[in-house]
């Protein structure tokens, strides 16, 4: 294991989680990490009656994951861009906490018997995301329509004769935030990159 996976394992296990359930875990999740994503969290189910290893939740900074053991060792894998996040909910009992998670697709994903401190965390990482990603909706829909309208700002508006343009350097970084949070692909952002280079 290198320093920077036992740092991180180290980071990983602050809320009571198993490092000999999050370390197995971590390995093969680092083998589906896309390029610049990062692990920020995970929880670990603890049911009452332990008959196969624990169901995880995975939160990344741009994807949630649910990692399911099943028999003969074998792992199912499901995981959601955090613009597919509708909602998220927590909710808790005298075992645990049950985080419920329901996709634009209209599929519900629940994970029981979470530890309650593990699945605040959890919510709390949610709902974080889901704010940014709103915020990215919103400003790409803004984007969206100063495009259609040929860049005129309407509120706000400059006096006559002083034409404003965003500034190229911002709209790049919003772009590819945008990107790195998986609100546009790679292919749509190294358009909009090159069309924002070449009015420069």
């Amino acid at each position: 294991m290198s320093d920077s996976t036992a740092q991180l394992l180290l980071s990983l296990t602050n809320d009571e989680q198993d490092p000999d359930i999050v370390g197995p875990l971590l390995e093969r999740v680092q083998q589906v990490l896309t390029t610049s994503e990062q692990v920020q969290y995970v929880a670990v189910q603890k049911r009452p009656v332990v008959s196969l290893a624990p169901d995880c939740v995975v939160l990344t900074n741009r994807r949630f994951m649910v990692y399911r053991p099943t028999l003969l060792k074998q792992v199912t894998f499901e995981d959601h861009v955090w613009r597919d996040l509708v909602d998220a909910r927590l909710q808790e009992s005298l075992v645990g906490a049950t985080l419920t998670f329901q996709t634009t697709g209209g599929k519900v994903i629940q994970i029981n018997f979470l530890p309650k401190v593990q699945a605040r965390r959890a919510y709390a990482f949610c709902q974080e995301m889901e704010e940014r990603v709103r915020e990215e909706r919103r400003a790409r829909e803004l984007e969206d329509k100063r495009a259609a309208s040929g860049s005129v700002v309407v509120s706000g508006a400059p006096p006559a004769g002083i034409a404003t343009q965003p500034d190229p350097v911002q709209r790049l970084k919003s772009l590819k935030e945008m990107m790195e949070m998986g609100l546009i692909s790679a292919g749509e952002y190294e358009a909009k990159r090159a069309e924002i280079l070449s009015k420069m």
